[in-house]
């Protein structure tokens, strides 16, 4: 595609996106969906050009008015990925002068906020919780995330598909924490590999591994995955069960579910149940009741961990849609608690970054719930052989610990995870 007319694509996506109408990784694809004779590497511009205007609204903000033209153009220049030359090539020379000026620029004579490009709401709990850490990892939500894989332990071993990505071309390490990941040094189409399409991996964060391992489901038990949406952490779980016993995965989506069973069909897992539910308190769950060995309640919730990979959350939640969902964890959180048989084991999970959705919510189900025994999340972590366990939690009360996960010290998404067993 000619630069000019590649940037004028970008542009247009960028005013999609930034109507915030919906996320926009449905935007984008929606996008590609509608321009199908775009290439990959046309796609690639588009999307990362979007994402890294996504990710540095606020400087970008600040920069466009000095430049010329309609806003999204401006913006989309200031955000283009790739060659310079190559996006120059479509500039006027006004433009060219402008960008210059913007380049020119060093961080250190930015605003704070221009720096972090976090709202000014998100701000204030991130220092409070990490103090001086706190550029860091506004730094680190502001770059893109690696790839993660987790190999299906039922069905390969890691060393052998590092070996098979290695051959054909795709370099990788094994994860620093999870014994199932692997960490791509690209972002290749998977689809062409085989060990992709016999379903010797799935894309999975490092960090949604550690939760699925937390939860530590043994062969032969009954689990339940109870907001499992595409079921990323199912599979994950059904390969640790070694495809035995009886793993249920709940949502209220049958949209979100419908997207496990290609997955699902890769895995060579048979122990899977995939179930749409009406709410937390559907009549499948009352039947459940005092039956379930293991349950995993990985909470709807802001998301804000994620930002690395939906830059566009910061700007589409807000202090009252993150109360509310506090309120519907908590719920969710109860309900699911009564699928637990004595001895049973009960993980709360979010991938945000707030003490709302995390502590306040585990600290709250403990104080009503005294049929459960919070267990600390460091000891359990040791326990797998994690190394470094101490490292992945903070602190709680009674002497537990919670796993605590931020892109900056660990380079997964920011993760919260608590666990408790019923007595």
């Amino acid at each position: 595609m000619h630069p000019k007319a590649l940037l004028d694509a970008c542009a247009e996506l960028v005013k999609l996106t930034l109507k915030f109408d919906h996320p926009a990784d449905a935007v984008v694809s929606r996008y590609f969906r509608d321009n199908r004779s775009l290439g990959p590497r046309e796609r690639a511009t588009l999307a990362e050009t979007v994402y890294t205007v996504l990710r540095k609204k606020l400087l970008f903000d600040h920069l466009s008015p000095s430049g010329s033209g309609p806003k999204e153009r401006r913006m989309a220049i200031l955000g283009f990925y790739g060659p310079r030359d190559f996006l120059k090539s479509a500039l006027t020379e006004q433009e060219k002068r402008w960008l210059d000026q913007c380049d020119a620029i060093k961080p250190a004579d930015l605003l704070e906020r221009h720096r972090h490009n976090l709202p000014e709401w998100l701000v204030q709990p991130l220092k409070d919780q990490l103090g001086p850490e706190f550029m860091a990892l506004a730094e680190s939500l502001n770059q893109p995330a690696p790839l993660d894989l987790r190999v299906n332990t039922l069905t390969d071993k890691r060393s052998d598909v590092q070996r098979e990505l290695k051959l054909a071309g795709v370099a990788s390490e094994p994860t620093p924490y999870s014994p199932w990941g692997l960490r791509l040094d690209s972002k290749p189409a998977l689809s062409q590999f085989d060990a992709f399409a016999r379903g010797a991996v799935e894309v999975q964060d490092e960090g949604s591994q550690l939760l699925a391992l937390l939860l530590d489901a043994r062969r032969g038990e009954m689990v339940v995955d109870f907001c499992a949406g595409a079921g990323g952490k199912t599979l994950a779980i059904g390969a640790a069960m070694r495809n035995t016993g009886r793993l249920y995965a709940f949502d209220t989506s049958a949209h979100r579910l419908d997207a496990l069973k290609p997955r699902l069909a890769r895995s060579k897992l048979s122990n899977v149940h995939p179930a749409a539910i009406a709410h937390e308190r559907d009549d499948r769950i009352k039947r459940l009741a005092g039956k379930i060995d293991r349950v995993l309640v990985d909470a709807p919730c802001s998301g804000l961990g994620t930002l690395r990979r939906n830059p566009d959350l910061k700007w589409r939640q807000s202090p009252q849609s993150v109360q509310e969902m506090s309120v519907k964890q908590a719920a969710i959180l109860h309900s699911a608690a009564r699928l637990l048989k004595p001895g049973g084991r009960l993980v709360y999970a979010t991938c945000s970054l707030l003490p709302q959705e995390n502590e306040a919510v585990a600290l709250a189900f403990s104080k009503d719930h005294p049929d459960f025994t919070p267990l600390a999340a460091g000891e359990v972590l040791s326990q797998l052989k994690i190394e470094g366990a101490a490292s992945l939690c903070s602190g709680g009360d009674a002497g537990t610990d919670f796993l605590r996960l931020w892109p900056h010290r660990h380079r997964t998404d920011g993760f919260f995870a608590a666990l408790w067993t019923k007595n």
